[in-house]
């Protein structure tokens, strides 16, 4: 399997992917792949990256984010995705820390996103409830810092994500 950055021959491929990754999905509403297109549209998607074995079998998204409390440079995780039949497997962990590498070597201070701790505390990603977003439970905002501290406030995510948390 190789990493690399997505080009614009992958972007149905991309699309596809994340729309049959989140299909069976009980919490999701079918808007990931429309979030992607649109990170992309609006000049947001700072890095997408694939997996690629033959054909390309995962995806993850990064793109600004503000804190308010936070200084320097943040980034949102999201979406990310691997095949269904793939699922569980580590790929999204490697696209995870490739992803979170490249930002630290651009000097990124961290990355924040919404999701599972069962899922994102294994890859680094802590919650310690000093950041909020959109009324959110504080157990599923995580961060990661990787130059810089520990950030403490609201988060405001890229605008294609903030639309799909109203």
């Amino acid at each position: 399997m190789i990493i690399r950055a997505e080009t614009p021959a992958d972007h149905q491929a991309i699309y596809n992917l994340t729309r049959d990754a989140f299909a069976p999905m009980s919490f999701s509403d079918g808007s990931e792949p429309g979030i992607v297109n649109q990170l992309r549209a609006d000049g947001d998607l700072t890095l997408s990256l694939v997996a690629e074995q033959k054909e390309i079998i995962g995806h993850v998204a990064f793109s600004p984010a503000k804190i308010s409390g936070g200084e320097g440079a943040w980034y949102g995780l999201g979406p990310i995705s691997a095949r269904a039949d793939m699922q569980k497997q580590g790929i999204g962990t490697k696209l995870a820390h490739t992803g979170l590498g490249l930002l630290r070597e651009l000097g990124a201070a961290g990355c924040v996103l919404t999701g599972n701790p069962d899922v994102y505390c294994p890859m680094g990603f802590s919650n310690d409830h000093a950041l909020t977003y959109s009324g959110l439970n504080p157990k599923y905002i995580l961060f990661i810092t990787l130059n810089g501290t520990a950030p403490k406030g609201e988060i405001n995510f890229a605008e294609a994500l903030e639309e799909e948390h109203p």
